[in-house]
């Protein structure tokens, strides 16, 4: 079965118009126009189930998938419901990813796509095993599409200009995916689910911007960054286990949680922390206080989602229904 590009998002048509102009930013995170927050996310009214945009049947197993196509950056939902299942997996661009059981409503897994993967069609397969022992795999196509992403050329003050080093840069990233390749096969993020770290906070610098340091590095904006003033408090998105807390080059001080099933959400740029490493923490609860921490000429706030290892779109993210 083929999975189509059916509809465009309200966020994908804003980043399309701002994508048409090179965008100048005098600090790491901040200093863009500020970019609507999505509706959804303004109220706390649950997001309602949505009806499949696909349903594979076979061998009475059947194969719910909650997309039409997975932009670059962004994630997808898959449902997997039958007789006497003990436990399902996906197997997608050579990721393979366990799926949780939910009570009386079968097994969910999470697939996404970097913001750098090649846009064509991909095959995905979903892996069931059952009680008796036998197996059988549910193959389906995905189309990776294009994200709509803008240009920025960022500025660093004479102090910071040193962080624009496409090595202390890689040294980053080698740290932080050994954070995030710790699967917790368990969901523990709660019912009332993902929510922003700053309530009603105005979105500011996009996920996935190409930037351009000092006119010497180029490098890729992995989360979104929300208006914030020195000292606001940063709250969690959901439920989970600190990860890590410490200071980066980059990141500053930083909190990574661990929210279960191969997702991670990370907090960044702090003047303070107030939590610690393998902490539980619930939904809403106080991380830290904004600072001006890491590569960065003012205070503000910069906020990830990594699912399945991949810097994915936020915002689209806590769009998505979960259950």
């Amino acid at each position: 079965m083929h999975l189509a590009l059916k509809r465009t998002t309200l966020l994908g048509l804003v980043a399309l118009f701002i994508s048409m102009y090179l965008l100048p930013v005098t600090a790491q995170d901040g200093g863009n126009p500020t970019m609507p927050t999505p509706a959804v996310l303004a109220t706390s009214t649950p997001i309602p189930r949505p009806q499949p945009a696909a349903v594979l049947s076979q061998n009475g197993t059947t194969l719910e998938v909650y997309f039409t196509s997975l932009a670059q950056g962004n994630t997808g939902l898959l449902h997997v419901t039958g007789a006497n299942i003990a436990g399902a997996k996906s197997s997608f661009l050579d990721n393979l990813v366990d799926f949780f059981p939910m009570p009386d409503d079968g097994f969910y897994g999470l697939v996404s796509v970097s913001m750098e993967q090649t846009a064509r069609n991909y095959n995905l397969d979903v892996l069931v095993w059952y009680e008796d022992g036998t197996r059988q795999t549910i193959s389906t196509k995905v189309d990776v599409t294009i994200g709509t992403f803008i240009k920025q050329v960022v500025t660093l003050a004479p102090d910071k200009a040193y962080l624009a080093d496409p090595e202390i840069e890689r040294n980053e990233f080698a740290k932080l995916e050994a954070i995030f390749s710790t699967f917790t096969p368990e969901r523990l993020w709660d019912s009332s689910g993902f929510q922003l770290p700053i309530p009603g906070g105005e979105l500011t610098s996009p996920f996935g911007a190409f930037r351009n340091f000092n006119g010497t590095m180029d490098t890729r904006h992995t989360g979104w960054d929300i208006k914030a003033t020195l000292g606001q408090p940063v709250m969690a998105s959901a439920s989970g286990t600190v990860a890590y807390t410490g200071l980066m080059d980059i990141r500053g001080n930083i909190v990574v949680v661990n929210h279960g099933m191969g997702v991670f959400s990370t907090y960044n740029h702090f003047s303070q922390t107030h939590v610690t490493r393998g902490q539980s923490i619930s939904a809403g609860q106080v991380l830290g206080v904004v600072g001006n921490t890491g590569r960065t000429s003012g205070p503000h706030f910069h906020w990830e989602i990594i699912v399945n290892g991949n810097f994915v779109d936020s915002i689209q993210f806590l769009q998505m229904w979960k259950p």
